[in-house]
């Protein structure tokens, strides 16, 4: 469509009329030429970001706002299995939540990591002030913050010293890694001394890992990075279906600890050698997923809220515990329309990942900045309250845009036809 523009003068000669309406249709073509460039550019933007945030689609739904009023049981004692192949990194397992089965060991595995120079930073557990929060891990060039958790094999609670990229090729540590020297050749020896026998699986609380981030690790989270690979979700799916690494039923001594490769619970099985201590049953009254609230919180006020259909999103105190919402695929039944709707979840969902990234990094600025002026926790708490309410409010946000794009994607019900019945004949 040619933007509209104002016809040359009335008392204009005829001649110089013909240049300016000419002149009119240039500029208005170059303007075309124009806004189509621009929108093949925007286009192309999308469509990456898009594929950064749908690349990891099935994982969000496992990290997005969980919350749970008990901590995770102790890390079980294990060995690593050997590394089976150049390039693949070390991911450690850890517990992972479901609401229905409570607690579920997701074994340590291998995996190829995404690009040459990222290192895989673990998930991880922490205390939020009135729940513990799960921290989905990520892929980046440098690892960030996870918990202070020792997870071992070079994850002793800072960084990671199992192994390092040099050039395009992954050197292993064999001080602290299981590798095949007569197969992997890019190896070395270095003394870790940084190593913990503590097996506490999570950050903050009661009994949990006392470790804040730096600002050198709060930067490194704002540092291009991506989530786990679709190896890795699958690994996390296999692990959720299986009854037997529920805590419920191993009482914190899984069976499977770790495996060679993601998804594969078969070969290459390594069980636990120990359970990393005391397992204790979730208490009573203990909260699901999403549902944690201290005994001495009020519940919330709802009686001037609108009803939205849109239940409440966790209490997540910070953009970086925010991950991307899960959509129900569209199925009307119509291919086209289908894709149609498909698209419109996609530019959705990038565009909530943007807001996300805003935040977090606008919060991880601040964060900085109370860590340059060495404030205490008592000057940091308007800025913390601050934070959490800017997540909630996002959050809620974010769930209302799904819920009525659902709402105008949900199939029309259509009345039912009436029945084919013979005409009454007439009296005679």
């Amino acid at each position: 469509m040619r933007p509209s523009f104002d016809p040359p003068a009335a008392q204009s000669r005829a001649p110089e009329a013909s240049r300016l309406k000419k002149g009119h249709y240039v500029k208005a073509e170059q303007a075309e030429r124009n806004t189509m460039r621009r929108t093949v550019a925007i286009s192309s933007l999308l469509f990456s970001v898009v594929f950064l945030v749908f690349s990891n689609a099935a994982f969000a739904q496992i990290g997005v706002g969980i919350s749970v009023n008990f901590g995770p049981p102790p890390l079980p004692v294990y060995e690593q299995p050997l590394c089976p192949d150049d390039g693949y990194l070390w991911t450690p397992g850890y517990w992972a939540y479901d609401d229905e089965d409570g607690y579920y060991w997701v074994p340590g595995t291998w995996v190829e990591a995404p690009q040459v120079g990222f290192l895989w930073t673990p998930a991880y557990w922490g205390w939020g002030g009135n729940a513990f929060f799960f921290h989905e891990g990520y892929w980046g060039p440098e690892v960030g913050f996870y918990g202070g958790i020792n997870y071992g094999f070079g994850y002793g609670g800072v960084g990671y010293e199992g192994g390092r990229w040099e050039g395009n090729h992954f050197s292993y540590n064999t001080y602290v890694t299981q590798v095949n020297t007569t197969i992997i050749h890019n190896t070395y020896n270095t003394t870790v001394t940084n190593v913990s026998e503590s097996h506490v699986s999570y950050n903050g609380g009661n009994g949990g890992v006392e470790a804040r981030p730096t600002s050198q690790q709060e930067s490194y989270a704002s540092q291009h990075h991506v989530g786990p690979v679709p190896a890795q979700t699958q690994h996390v799916q296999a692990a959720r279906s299986n009854p037997q690494l529920r805590a419920s039923a191993n009482q914190g001594k899984p069976p499977i600890a770790a495996t060679a490769k993601p998804g594969d619970f078969k070969t290459g099985v390594v069980a636990t050698r120990q359970a990393g201590g005391e397992y204790k049953a979730p208490p009573p009254n203990a909260a699901h997923g999403n549902q944690a609230r201290p005994a001495n919180e009020a519940p919330t006020n709802t009686e001037n809220r609108p009803d939205t259909g849109t239940p409440a999103p966790a209490n997540a105190n910070h953009a970086s515990e925010l991950q991307q919402h899960s959509f129900t695929p569209p199925n009307t039944g119509n291919d086209a329309t289908d894709k149609k709707y498909q698209q419109q979840q996609q530019q959705l969902a990038a565009k909530q990942a943007q807001d996300h990234q805003k935040l977090q990094q606008q919060q991880e600025k601040e964060h900085q900045q109370a860590a340059q002026k060495n404030l205490n926790d008592a000057q940091k708490q308007p800025m913390e309250q601050r934070h959490a309410q800017q997540t909630q409010q996002l959050e809620q946000k974010h769930a209302t845009q799904q819920k009525q794009m659902e709402q105008r994607q949900a199939p029309r019900q259509t009345a039912p036809k009436p029945e084919n019945r013979p005409p009454a004949e007439k009296p005679r």
